[in-house]
């Protein structure tokens, strides 16, 4: 079990590195907020389900789960709630992002 544990917790560790490099790559903070959310979040999951799978203690388990359903929950809401309030302040996308559909919701709504 300890190999395997070993195998995810690497494969964790990956995702944790693919994201930081998204952060470098990305052309905007929209995108870079994105690659770094969702790489983030496997990325720590696979990380601490591979540290729960190589530990033998039940206490550290429990203390696993309960990390991993707090990530699942508040990494995407506060990705979502600094995106949206990032583009009320006016931050610029990107020239080549192709929509917009926050811009379009508001043009809606002063149609209306």
């Amino acid at each position: 079990m300890a190999v395997f544990g070993a195998i995810i917790t690497l494969f964790g560790a990956i995702f944790l590195f693919l994201g930081s490099l998204g952060l470098v790559r990305m052309p905007d903070l929209y995108n870079r907020m994105q690659a770094g959310t969702k790489a983030t979040t496997l990325g720590s999951i696979l990380f601490l389900t591979g540290l729960a799978i190589s530990q033998t203690e039940f206490i550290n388990i429990k203390k696993t789960v309960i990390l991993v359903l707090f990530i699942v929950f508040t990494n995407p809401i506060s990705s979502h709630a600094l995106a949206r309030a990032s583009h009320f302040a006016g931050i610029p996308l990107t020239k080549e992002s192709a929509v917009d559909k926050l811009a379009e919701d508001k043009i809606e709504d002063l149609d209306k």
